[in-house]
């Protein structure tokens, strides 16, 4: 029984995945960055769940990658396509425009693709995962949702918008390592990197609210480079 839970926990982000698109379709954008923050915690869950209990399989490798598909990859998409819509509602864009939202749906199948069969992500990423992608797209409803910085200008800018489609896609599929967040212990030395990232996360978070999250994505990629550079030099 308990080498199907983690498969179950998929399942769970899968169907968050499904209900956020939903809800984006809907018009109710909010409600469906909520949804991902669901899938995105059901996403760490299932391989947290799967190293406790030590158990793994082929067909959760797979399930995963399909669940992340819709959840981290058509779910972001359709998140632009909605916001790039009201450029066009407000006659300022050609109606073809918003569909290249959907370009980072295309890369992050690419990413996923990459992520199975390259032996060199077991332990780190090479390029930014799906759910960190996803989470910075489904910050931009809660940013304009609760805009206490007065940033709803900047979040509904079509270059912008176009500007973070392409730029996240290109960071999907980039040779760029990236530390994961697995603790194989709780020892500073062996963790400080990881440390130092979730102490600034939870401040930033507490600070600034949905606001922070691409200022988190940001600081891991950062974070990351010192490693990449390390890697490059050998």
């Amino acid at each position: 029984m308990k080498r199907h839970l983690p498969n179950a926990i998929t399942c769970l982000n899968l169907l968050c995945g499904c209900l956020a698109l939903t809800h984006i379709f809907a018009g109710q954008l909010e409600t469906g960055a909520w949804f991902v923050a669901a899938a995105a915690a059901a996403d760490f869950a299932d391989g947290l769940v799967a190293r406790a209990l030590r158990v793994s399989s082929a067909i959760g490798k797979d399930l995963d990658s399909l669940a992340d598909m819709v959840s981290f990859g058509v779910v972001p998409g359709a998140i632009f396509f909605q916001l790039l819509s009201r450029g066009v509602a407000g006659g300022g864009l050609p109606v073809w425009v918003p569909y290249i939202g959907f370009l980072v749906s295309i890369f992050s199948a690419l990413r996923l693709a990459k992520f199975n069969n390259d032996t060199r992500q077991t332990t780190s990423f090479i390029g930014l995962p799906t759910p960190a992608c996803t989470l910075v797209v489904a910050s931009l409803p809660l940013i304009l949702a609760h805009d206490q910085f007065g940033l709803s200008g900047v979040v509904l800018n079509p270059l912008v918008l176009l500007g973070l489609t392409v730029l996240l896609s290109g960071l999907l599929v980039a040779e760029l390592p990236l530390f994961a967040l697995k603790f194989k212990n709780l020892r500073w030395g062996d963790n400080r990197r990881r440390f130092i990232f979730l102490l600034l996360t939870a401040g930033l978070l507490l600070a600034l609210g949905a606001a922070a999250v691409p200022l988190v994505v940001l600081l891991y990629v950062l974070l990351s480079v010192p490693k990449s550079a390390a890697r490059s030099g050998a």
